[in-house]
């Protein structure tokens, strides 16, 4: 592998803790993620796979530790956070549209209320999303119309629209029905492949071991095993790890 620059998302020693300390929802956790790489991150539910996801732009506020992105330290307070997470792309397990709003104005909404771009520019980029996923006779129509799969791939567009240097996903394909994952992991494979930074919680193990270029495992809150897709799956070394592999695979 050619040695590549400064990540572009450095994690050190990332802790998140509720009540009062009691439960340890990130505990010690530090990761590297290069431009251009895909990272999958797996394991049990509640392992913290989520919350180590959105702390990456603050969603979820850590305890302690911190966060670099593009070399600014997003945990330092005087950070202009919103600035930062215009970059970070994220797309969530329930879509997030805006129901009373048209499919082409939730795509154009943020580009042109922060200025990025004049409606008329938006207006063209969205159709070009659109038909890049095959969806370009759905401008007009209303979320309440589209399956679940036309909304996920909608909302990963929409995220498109900012221009992300990275893209976060938290679990893009589990509220879906089965059949329609496949069309929200294509899209999201393409991306993959034209050189998208992306971090994907996941359940989907196939994806992980097709598209990844790590796969990070984690359980109670810590980073337990990381590695290539084949390190991980073809060989685990941590018995946490092969105990959740038996039961998933």
């Amino acid at each position: 592998m050619e040695t590549r620059t400064e990540p572009i998302i450095s994690v050190r020693n990332l802790v998140k803790t509720y009540n009062n300390g009691e439960i340890h929802a990130l505990d010690d956790c530090s990761i590297d993620i290069a431009k251009g790489e895909v990272v999958a991150i797996i394991g049990p539910s509640g392992s913290g796979k989520s919350t180590m996801l959105r702390s990456l732009n603050l969603l979820e506020e850590p305890t302690s530790g911190s966060i670099f992105f593009n070399g600014v330290n997003l945990s330092d307070k005087s950070v202009d956070i919103n600035l930062h997470r215009q970059k970070m792309g994220m797309v969530f397990q329930h879509f997030n549209l805006f129901p009373h709003m048209t499919v082409k104005k939730n795509i154009t909404l943020a580009p042109v209320h922060l200025k990025l771009k004049t409606q008329a520019e938006a207006d063209a980029m969205a159709e070009k999303l659109l038909k890049r996923i095959g969806l370009p006779d759905k401008a007009d129509e209303y979320p309440a119309m589209l399956s679940g799969g036309q909304k996920q791939r909608i909302a990963i567009i929409r995220a498109l629209a900012m221009e992300p240097d990275v893209m976060l996903f938290d679990e893009p394909t589990s509220a879906l029905d089965p059949e329609m994952v496949g069309e929200v992991l294509d899209v999201m494979k393409e991306l993959a492949h034209e050189g998208m930074t992306m971090v994907v919680v996941t359940h989907e193990m196939g994806f992980a071991r097709e598209v990844g270029d790590r796969v990070v495992f984690m359980d109670s809150g810590k980073i337990v095993e990381q590695g290539t897709p084949s390190e991980i799956f073809d060989n685990p070394q941590n018995p946490r790890l092969k105990d959740f592999l038996a039961k998933v695979l």
